[in-house]
């Protein structure tokens, strides 16, 4: 493939599965609400191994998994042979084979095995002998094996090795805590700011949920002698769910805290969160994380995946590259650079936009503000309905990325016939649903259009369509037309993203004004400048590592509340327009 089809933009365009969720409207007796349906795409808490040549990936909650030769493109394959329904799917090869399990936090946890998984031969080798939640495998350089679990805000991260058949040997180890007053970053609340329940209802669920964070997902990584325990935090539902990691030089510790934790973080951009996921390398030896990034409007649990350029540097520090982390990636056929800029710049930010029709609350402009959680819906269920993007001028485009929204499927949307009760709730995966048919279409001048996709011909379900340009086209309208979709449901989109070079030059650099507010706390500002359409703020605890981003649009001053008690920080401010990024220089927060 060419450097053109080798690229990729979180979130990964995956054919995600389709859930029924039946709200009781109770939960241990008390009542939260009234009943309700949510019908919506989801996936989670990805896994990925390279095996034998092909990637694998296990998501929460679809039904199957997906396999892919290049990282780029990525193939479904159903199987009934695992639990659907176990949420936390790890993958892990041990001993030449896969090995695969998940969470159950009543009944014992099944293993299973394949060493094909495409012809699905899984076969449960073990019924389990204990339960657990968010299992992760890992076989030491000595071939010993270790299961890590834990998804609570109260208890403990655990760890114990295992026997040949899978059974604990010993009793489990508690391994580590949350510990929200030196970690900032464990923080609950938006933003990590914890708003106090203000209705009755809000009470209540405070009362069942409480307001610790989770810490959870826990993946095991060995480089060079040391053991990187990785875990997320605080909660999959906010734009701060991230990834942090403790250190030791045994498999079951004892562990420290890194202060260069969370190596994952995405809290800011068109879409948020990198937490709970896999950290993997390549064919190439290229390390990768995988991350769970949330939408979380028609329910807690809709999801989306995302991967992000990983590595350690000299010191053993774990990093991720997630400056413009919902930006086009090149993903490389060969070693590469983890902080290789994005391949192109956003073009269609806040510009002008319309469409054939519009329901109430869900204007044109949602599909242009850099905002999966807002979407433009039509005003209809029937095909044909259209949304215009005018970019103002004819600018050099790449790339496009269309997002399409689940709204209001719930009352139009068949009952699921198989599912399971999950106590406060009732859930199934739709097996099959007709797959997300668009045209898209783009013009110079709105008279003369030229087709770049139209999946009613072409099939496949891309519900976060990225369509790469066989060369790069002079465009100031892109048109995207429905035909048939999910459910035959209503047309609606989250994001038209139109990616490419403009013709300016890019902002002048900015000087960041950095304050500690308190240990956890610093107060970021800096001036506008002309030509920037947003700033990415990058931080870490050397000039020369600013391993941490949160990507801002029309903003001059940011609170970082993610900080780790007694670190010294350094940050920079890096302008960003259509035309590239300004990178400001770092100064100490002092």
């Amino acid at each position: 493939m060419t450097s053109a089809e080798r690229v990729i933009c979180n979130p990964l365009d995956l054919a995600y599965r389709y859930q029924d969720i039946r709200f009781s409207g109770t939960v241990n007796g008390m009542k939260l609400g009234e009943p309700r349906r949510s019908v919506h795409r989801e996936a989670a808490d990805p896994s990925i191994v390279l095996y034998r040549g092909r990637y694998y990936m296990f998501v929460s909650m679809s039904g199957g998994f997906w396999h892919s030769e290049d990282l780029v493109r990525w193939e479904y394959r159903a199987t009934s042979k695992l639990p659907a329904l176990d949420y936390a799917p790890d993958v892990r090869e041990i001993d030449g084979a896969l090995y695969i399990s998940a969470s159950r936090k009543e009944d014992n946890c099944p293993f299973f095995r394949s060493t094909d998984p495409l012809s699905d031969d899984f076969v449960e080798v073990t019924p389990g002998t204990f339960p657990f939640w968010d299992p992760n495998l890992f076989q030491d350089t000595d071939n010993s094996v270790y299961l890590y679990w834990g998804c609570d805000n109260k208890t403990p991260l655990y760890g114990v090795r295992l026997s040949d058949t899978f059974s604990p040997i010993g009793d489990p180890s508690p391994l580590i805590r949350s510990d929200v007053s030196a970690h900032g970053w464990e923080q609950l609340g938006e933003d990590y700011v914890v708003v106090p329940p203000q209705t009755e209802r809000e009470k209540r669920v405070a009362l069942v949920v409480g307001t610790d964070p989770y810490i959870e997902g826990p993946w095991m990584t060995e480089h060079e002698g040391t053991y990187y325990l990785q875990y997320a935090a605080p909660g999959t539902q906010l734009n701060t769910y991230a990834d942090g990691y403790y250190t030791a030089t045994s498999p079951l510790g004892p562990f420290e805290y890194s202060l260069d934790s969370p190596f994952s973080s995405k809290p800011g951009g068109f879409i948020t969160g990198a937490g709970h996921g896999s950290t993997f390398q390549d064919r190439h030896g290229n390390w990768w994380h995988a991350a769970t990034m949330r939408i979380s409007v028609n329910d807690v649990f809709e999801r989306r995946i995302g991967i992000f350029p990983a590595g350690f540097d000299d010191d053993g520090v774990l990093f991720c590259n997630q400056n413009f982390a919902d930006f086009p990636l090149v993903v490389p056929d060969g070693p590469f650079d983890p902080w290789t800029p994005p391949a192109w710049m956003l073009l269609s930010y806040k510009a002008d936009v319309v469409a054939s029709s519009s329901a109430s609350g869900h204007d044109p402009a949602s599909a242009v503000d850099e905002n999966v959680r807002t979407w433009w819906a039509a005003a209809s269920r029937e095909p044909g309905e259209s949304l215009t993007v005018d970019l103002g001028v004819c600018k050099t485009v790449h790339s496009l990325q269309i997002n399409l929204a689940d709204h209001e499927l719930s009352g139009v949307a068949p009952q699921a016939s198989e599912g399971a009760d999950m106590g406060h709730s009732w859930r199934g995966i739709f097996p099959s649903h007709q797959s997300a048919e668009i045209v898209v279409e783009i013009s110079k001048d709105g008279q003369e259009w030229t087709v770049v996709r139209d999946s009613r011909s072409a099939g496949g379900d891309a519900p976060h369509a990225f369509i790469v340009l066989d060369a790069p086209q002079q465009t100031r309208f892109v048109r995207v037309t429905s035909g048939r979709l999910p459910f035959d449901g209503v047309f609606a989109i989250s994001g038209v993203r139109v990616f490419g070079a403009g013709d300016g030059d890019a902002p002048c650099p900015v000087r960041a004004r950095a304050s500690r507010v308190d240990d956890r706390t610093a107060r970021i500002e800096w001036d506008a400048v002309a030509g920037a359409i947003g700033y990415n703020i990058r931080y870490g605890r050397h000039p020369e590592k600013l391993y941490h981003s949160w990507l801002v649009y029309e903003r001059t001053a940011l609170d970082l509340r993610s900080l780790n008690a007694g670190a010294e920080y350094w940050v920079a401010v890096d302008a960003f327009g259509e035309s590239g990024v300004a990178s400001g220089e770092s100064v100490s927060v002092k």
